[in-house]
């Protein structure tokens, strides 16, 4: 029987494998580690046996303590919603006037309803609800169907071209694609438009154009371009441009027209949080 070779350097045994002149030493765990390894198996095969924790067929084993995660989670939803009825049971009950005149209820409906805007509305409007190119800011004072209780909550069950069957929908022609007018009155028009707005303008151009708008666009623009919340249509006047506002931003809409989409949240979200909604962005600042 041979003996072990020791290493002349750390005075441990070595394996007796080389490579290249390196010798591999025989050094085990230290035991405490050995230990906790020894202690991590017996605790596994305990939890497997106490826990739900193997997959099956159509199911998973209970294990002995019976505990699921699914269910603490479905209680503690329970638990919230039994806590919220009696806010949303009076929120069911009371109209949009009377939650804003209710301290309690305004509270909760203005909690409620930042809490779904984050979760539906966040993602096209932004979380400060600040908007962006195509999607309104919802801040400021202008309102395409009007900015009222009632008006905001009406937008957001029936949606603007949603589909629903009340949905909000009126459709600006698109005079450049169409062949409704020339290129040559489509730029005359947006001459006249920035005049609107007080932007620089060609005042010739701008002359001509508001003939063309009169004809063409004051039906619903009015024809002072102030626009009518009855038709969607908003005013020309004021600087604020859902598309952009340069010159070639509203050639480009008047040549092509446009036609955003909002959802309709009737069916989607429960009417007690379309009021909460309705309440919370009317609280943004630019309500009328």
């Amino acid at each position: 029987m041979s003996r072990p070779e020791i290493d002349d350097v750390t005075g441990v045994e070595t394996t007796g494998h080389e490579w290249d002149g390196i010798k591999e030493l025989n050094k085990p765990l230290p035991k405490w580690w050995l230990w906790v390894l020894y202690a991590t198996i017996i605790w596994s095969v305990a939890y497997w046996i106490a826990m739900p924790s193997w997959p099956l067929v159509a199911d998973y084993t209970k294990g002995l303590l019976g505990y699921s995660q699914r269910a603490v989670v479905a209680n503690s939803i329970a638990n919230a919603r039994a806590a919220q009825s009696q806010y949303l049971d009076r929120i069911a009950a009371t109209d949009l006037a009377g939650i804003k005149a209710d301290p309690d209820l305004l509270q909760f409906a203005l909690a409620g309803g930042q809490a779904a805007f984050g979760d539906n509305c966040a993602p096209c409007h932004g979380r400060g609800a600040q908007g962006a190119v195509g999607y309104p800011n919802l801040n400021d004072d202008a309102w395409l169907w009007g900015g009222t209780l009632d008006d905001i909550h009406h937008t957001l069950n029936v949606g603007i071209r949603s589909g629903h069957p009340d949905t909000r929908d009126n459709a600006m022609p698109a005079f450049g694609r169409d062949e409704l007018l020339e290129p040559a009155q489509i730029s005359d028009v947006t001459d006249y438009v920035l005049s609107l707005a007080g932007l620089d303008a060609n005042t010739e151009a701008a002359e001509r154009g508001k003939e063309i708008f009169a004809e063409q666009c004051a039906a619903c623009h009015g024809e002072d371009g102030k626009g009518d919340t009855e038709l969607g249509s908003p005013n020309l006047t004021d600087g604020i441009w859902l598309y952009g506002g340069t010159r070639d931003d509203i050639t480009d809409v008047i040549r092509n027209s446009r036609s955003g989409v909002m959802p309709a949240w009737d069916g989607r979200l429960s009417p007690e949080t379309i009021k909460q909604l309705a309440v919370f962005v009317h609280s943004l600042g630019g309500g009328q």
